[in-house]
């Protein structure tokens, strides 16, 4: 791994000698090293979000992005107007919007009091299985699954070791629903939202599109989850119903229920969707009883912060080393075929993870005859591969570390023996859906 830092350093250097003039100053000189040090920076940059982090250094996703955002810019490769160009300001304010939605539902109390009424009437584990699933399900699929996880995982967690379960397939549950529910809408995820921007494919239409394959994947995951966890399944004993004490602001509630709802009706209205969720979320902040500063400190500004990051590296990777042999070698792979595209699509977002994934799918999308087929297969096949593995997608490492503050470690092979089954079956459903 001490590989990245060594390319990072080298990308550094490449970017210090454009700039201060030391590289020869022929234009043809000039073109072939800054095609040189894009392509150094991209491959640094993509290789250190696939790991997480740079060895020895104490920087993470966000900070990788906003160095190879820099450097793009410091070695010439992209000027510095042309780099605040390429920052897609509708995603990054949907993405702000939704964040400040899920922010006040969480701040009134809604989702403890939600989940601990499906707590107590559930009765059963296996219908305890299911109501996690389709709570984190139904909730990621307009509120951003990252958001979900950060809330629903510690409420389960709690909640179930107070019931004396093992709550290990529960937060499994919860992970991996969140990512197949996600799959659904436009707002699901991250790079669904990107997608929505990129392609203008109408709210409704992505829905009704995507829908029936998140609730196929929906059942499957519980029916993998209660397999590969008989033992906590097998029994037929009634749980013991627990009462938590929660704290719950019930005209936070209401108001934050109203405007949620309104959100959605407006996404599916035909609003452009930053624009409905950012004035719902600026709306939700004009309150007495709860200071901006709390809401402010509930969203994921290193989040924001990646992605106007990615949009700059992939921007000037584009100018720098996308040519039309590139493009034409792309072609002869076949995209336009859906099974071709799901398969290179969840093989990068495994790779690179799905948001990084879909920015280098998009140059290639646009030479494609069926734009809003591709992309709806690129959002299909990039949010399903997410449950793989634990390092699939930001949902998933949300639940485990949860998980693990609490001393509940779930480990590779844990997460690996039902995710991967029910990728792979997902997926392949997800494509022949797609195909018809």
């Amino acid at each position: 791994m001490g590989i990245v830092l060594v390319v990072v350093v080298i990308a550094v250097t490449l970017a210090a000698a454009v700039t201060t003039g030391f590289l020869p100053a022929s234009p043809r000189i000039d073109d072939d090293t800054r095609k040189i040090a894009a392509g150094v920076i991209f491959a640094a940059s993509y290789l250190a979000l696939a790991i997480g982090k740079i060895p020895g250094l104490s920087i993470d996703r966000a900070g990788v992005a906003l160095v190879g955002a820099c450097l793009m810019v410091a070695s010439g490769v992209l000027p510095l107007e042309d780099a605040t160009k390429a920052i897609d300001l509708d995603t990054i304010t949907l993405l702000l919007g939704v964040m400040i939605v899920v922010a006040s539902l969480r701040l009134s109390g809604f989702f403890a009091l939600a989940t601990a009424w499906v707590m107590r009437r559930a009765g059963r584990p296996f219908f305890l299985l299911c109501a996690v699933t389709a709570t984190s399900g139904v909730f990621s699929a307009f509120l951003v699954n990252d958001a979900i996880c950060l809330v629903l995982a510690p409420l389960v967690l709690d909640l179930t070791l107070r019931m004396g379960r093992d709550p290990k397939p529960y937060l499994l549950a919860v992970a991996m629903a969140s990512n197949v529910g996600s799959t659904a809408t436009i707002t699901g995820n991250p790079q669904n939202i990107m997608i929505g921007s990129f392609s203008r494919v109408p709210y409704t239409h992505f829905f009704l599109t995507l829908v029936p394959v998140a609730l196929a994947g929906l059942a499957i995951t519980v029916a993998l989850v209660a397999l590969f966890h008989r033992a906590e399944f097998a029994g037929r004993g009634q749980m013991t119903a627990m009462k938590p004490h929660i704290r719950v602001n019930r005209v936070l509630v209401l108001r934050a229920l109203l405007a949620s709802a309104a959100m959605v009706e407006l996404f599916f209205a035909g609003e452009t969707p930053a624009k409905a969720a950012i004035v719902i979320g600026g709306l939700l902040l004009l309150t007495r009883r709860v200071k901006s500063e709390r809401v402010y400190a509930e969203i994921d500004w290193s989040l924001l912060l990646m992605f106007a990051g990615l949009f700059i590296i992939v921007a000037g990777a584009q100018r720098a080393l996308l040519t039309p042999d590139l493009v034409a070698a792309v072609g002869r792979l076949h995209l336009d075929q859906v099974a071709i595209l799901s398969a290179v699509t969840a093989a990068l977002s495994n790779l690179v993870s799905n948001v990084p994934a879909v920015l280098m799918m998009k140059p290639f999308v646009d030479s494609l005859p069926d734009h809003d087929t591709a992309w709806l297969t690129i959002a299909m096949a990039s949010t399903l591969a997410g449950n793989f593995t634990i390092l699939g997608s930001i949902a998933n490492l949300i639940v485990v570390q949860k998980a693990a503050m609490r001393g509940v470690a779930i480990s590779f092979w844990e997460y690996f023996r039902v995710g991967a089954p029910l990728t792979v079956i997902t997926l392949l459903i997800g494509t022949y859906w797609m195909w018809l």
